[in-house]
């Protein structure tokens, strides 16, 4: 059994273990690619072949996404890491967390590279063997099997399915070991998985909202099914939600970071834009970013698919024309509107869709949770250890039906892992970008979100949460929010308010009476602090921030890499203000430092008044609307896109971009995908 953190998150491995020395020919000397702000001349097939030829002459990773940079160096000419590929199905074997990361990167390598002289043969019957092998759904399980992955988040639900379909299609005949069939009997059952996993991609968007970390999965798995699938309608409606992916990247993108609230994000990835699970696809598909080849797997799929991102897509990211764009997009579904569509928590299958929004203890789905707990052999999970050392109360409570209204009780703790339905709002000049989920679930328990983020381009970021215990994975110190904010955003400014309650808690405590906000004074041009504001600029790009709780920098000296760049602001309560501008409309930095010291303010506990030098009055409080002169400023029931290049209802049906005379129109009905330009269509 795994050791556990101090929020009751298995502490799992993630290391893969060579068998045999490194083979000759494999670079053992990093590279170090500079991280572009701006696009450098040259288009997408050019940085391909770039970035290939960069895996090639790098050493392996030091992370399981390596299986897929070594699948990579193949492809390109070098040698076959043999070693690593017999610890990749080793791993795989095992069924640690993300095997299912690790089985795309053998299918790839068995269904590409599987008669290429450098594999040898052994090692290939090996893969496929563990290819049958494996474990493609918590149902499948004999009696008595362990495994320690997680399959029920969004982006591991469609890599165990899509795995699952290509799999089935590509061995109709060979017998799957967990469950006797054939490939030809499981194939339905996995395409029916993979098809409607697709659909409410496309019609709602994604629950892990424009995440820096599982776009990345996402995208493998898509492209898995567009390179390898045998189902020519499978592999269009892949291509077409592949396309989703990426223009919400390049809708969110600034200067080559996925600068942007993130239904899923970690401390290193929000701080440090080079650890960005984006930051090599970024680079490759809009040549900002950088081929940091950290925890990055799409990129190298990327480089290797018969794919091809839309040209209006790629011309999105490089439109530099507008001196302000304003993306609005609603993601995800609402918990209480499970009926709309067809969703039913007493049917495994759906209760199991509805856990893509780790919406386990809701009061609407604790009851079926609690079923497939024993259903499905989770009691002995790693990652529900917490809910097996209540397994005698939580079965007696679902025998006399008494779990949903613990699950009420608690709700503002035990659904902190929910992610229903979000609005988002994205602000972008050339020289800043501002993004935020708008009025989402205030006052209840956060994991693993971040509500809003603002940027000046490369490290010069800023954000706040309220922190979890420093030594929790998530919520921790900086990823996630313990307690998550009432976030409003008009342009340019956006308003955080924070009210840290007491409430009894089964999970996370509130235990921290604080927020703090991450500002790396270092990677700032110039910094300033007046008036109880917090000044920062980066170019011509300007930053000020201003707490109603004192807030000082942290200098103590254990206090690591947040030495001097964490403003810890003590209080229960807080409002947090940020307003950004630029050189090209708020003139010299020094009288943008002026006008927003001077700009009256009245804040009343979390009831603020911001007379804003850019938005005017602005006003705000923990109910009610947001109000920008006087006028309410909508928060929510945005369109599933809503955009200069596109736009469309939620939840679409169709989706239509344009720029710079490119075009891509996609129907789900129909399944039809075009576009113009050179576009490489799935096979």
């Amino acid at each position: 059994m795994s050791a556990a953190d101090p929020v009751g998150h298995p502490i799992l491995s993630y290391q893969l273990t060579l068998r045999g020395e490194v083979p000759p020919g494999i670079p053992t000397d990093a590279l170090v690619d500079p991280h572009a702000e701006c696009a450098a001349a040259g288009d997408f097939e050019s940085r391909r072949t770039a970035f290939l030829a960069f895996v090639r002459r790098s050493p392996t990773p030091a992370h399981l996404c390596a299986v897929l940079h070594e699948v990579g160096r193949l492809a390109a000419g070098g040698p076959a890491h043999v070693p690593l590929f017999e610890a990749a199905l080793d791993f795989v074997d095992a069924r640690h967390d993300c095997a299912d990361f690790v089985l795309h990167a053998v299918l790839r390598l068995l269904l590409a590279f599987g008669d290429d002289p450098r594999l040898p043969p052994a090692l290939v019957a090996r893969a496929r063997q563990s290819v049958l092998g494996f474990s493609y759904h918590p149902s499948e399980r004999r009696a008595g099997s362990r495994d320690a992955m997680c399959t029920w988040t969004e982006n591991h639900q469609i890599l165990f399915a899509a795995a699952d379909l290509v799999a089935a299609e590509q061995f109709p005949d060979a017998v799957f070991v967990e469950t006797g069939e054939t490939g030809a009997q499981r194939r339905d059952r996995a395409r029916r998985r993979v098809s409607r996993w697709l659909e409410m991609r496309f019609r709602t968007g994604f629950s892990e909202w424009l995440s820096h970390v599982y776009y990345d999965e996402d995208l493998l798995a898509l492209l898995t099914l567009v390179d390898f699938s045998r189902d020519a309608e499978i592999r269009t409606r892949a291509a077409m939600v592949a396309d989703l992916l990426v223009l919400d990247m390049a809708l969110h993108h600034f200067r080559g970071a996925f600068a942007a609230t993130h239904g899923r994000s970690y401390d290193r990835c929000k701080k440090w834009n080079r650890e960005e699970g984006t930051a090599d696809a970024m680079k490759l598909l809009f040549g900002t970013g950088s081929f940091a080849r950290v925890e990055n797997q799409c990129a190298v799929a990327l480089a290797l698919s018969a794919y091809r991102p839309p040209p209006a897509l790629l011309a999105i990211a490089a439109d530099t024309s507008r001196p302000v764009v304003t993306v609005r997009q609603r993601m995800g579904i609402r918990l209480d509107e499970l009926d709309r569509w067809g969703l039913d928590p007493r049917r495994d299958e759906d209760l199991f869709e509805l856990l893509s929004l780790e919406a386990y203890t809701h009061p609407r789905t604790i009851a079926g949770f609690v079923r497939l707990l024993g259903r499905w052999q989770w009691w002995d999970n790693d990652f529900f250890g917490p809910f097996r050392a209540s397994r005698r109360l939580l079965e007696t409570l679902a025998r006399v039906r008494a779990l949903p209204l613990v699950a009420r009780a608690f709700e503002w703790d035990l659904t902190r892992n929910a992610r229903p339905e979000v609005n988002v709002v994205t602000v972008r000049t050339p020289d800043y970008q501002l993004s935020s989920a708008l009025d989402w679930r205030p006052g209840f328990g956060g994991d693993q979100q971040h509500a809003w983020h603002a940027s000046l381009g490369g490290d010069a970021v800023c954000f706040t949460t309220h922190p979890g215990p420093r030594r929790a994975r998530s919520p921790g110190w900086w990823t996630g929010t313990a307690t998550l904010p009432r976030v409003a955003q008009s342009g340019n400014v956006v308003l955080a308010l924070y009210r840290i309650h007491a409430k009894p808690a089964l999970h996370v405590a509130n235990r921290n009476r604080l927020t703090h906000a991450w500002f790396p004074r270092d990677h700032f041009d110039e910094v300033r602090e007046q008036g109880g504001w917090r000044f920062a600029r980066r170019g011509d790009g300007y930053l000020a921030l201003f707490s109603a709780q004192p807030a000082h920098w942290d200098e103590s000296p254990d206090a690591g890499e947040d030495r001097g760049r964490e403003l810890l602001a003590p209080g229960a309560e807080n409002v947090w203000i940020c307003e950004l501008g630029r050189q090209a409309t708020d003139g010299p930095f020094e009288r943008f430092v002026a006008r927003i010291e001077a700009a009256p303010r009245a804040i009343d506990g979390l009831r603020v008044r911001y007379e804003s030098p850019s938005q005017g009055r602005l006003e705000f409080d923990w109910r009610g609307p947001l109000r920008r002169a006087g006028q309410v400023v909508p928060l929510g029931a945005f369109p599933r896109y809503d955009a200069p290049w596109c736009q469309a209802a939620f939840p679409s049906e169709t989706l239509d971009v344009a720029c710079s005379g490119h075009a891509l129109h996609l129907d789900w009905r129909s399944g039809a995908r075009t576009a113009t330009g050179s576009v490489t269509e799935p096979r």
